[in-house]
């Protein structure tokens, strides 16, 4: 089984963006070690209007993604703090 990767949205970008170094920094370094170890790992769904999407937690924030079994992506769409992300689409 091959390695997997993510790919961050134009959207995860521009939240990506807007965080400071050390919180940037913490969210990324957590997608390398989620990528490395996503086959032991159970993805968390979610419901409501993020329906088919899944959450990592890094710190105070959380990454909003959705996963491509096929190609062995994650695909990053929201990265916010946990009292905002779930109320954004």
């Amino acid at each position: 089984m091959g390695g997997w990767q993510f790919d961050i949205t134009d959207s995860g970008k521009a939240d990506l963006a807007k965080l400071d170094a050390t919180n940037r920094n913490r969210v990324l370094k957590k997608l390398k070690w989620f990528t490395e170890n996503f086959q032991n790992i159970t993805p968390f769904p979610l419901g409501n209007i993020w329906k088919g999407f899944f959450k990592l937690r890094a710190g105070e924030w959380r990454v909003i993604y959705e996963v491509d079994y096929g190609n062995h992506c994650i695909s990053v769409h929201a990265i916010d703090n946990r009292d905002n992300v779930y109320q954004r689409k």
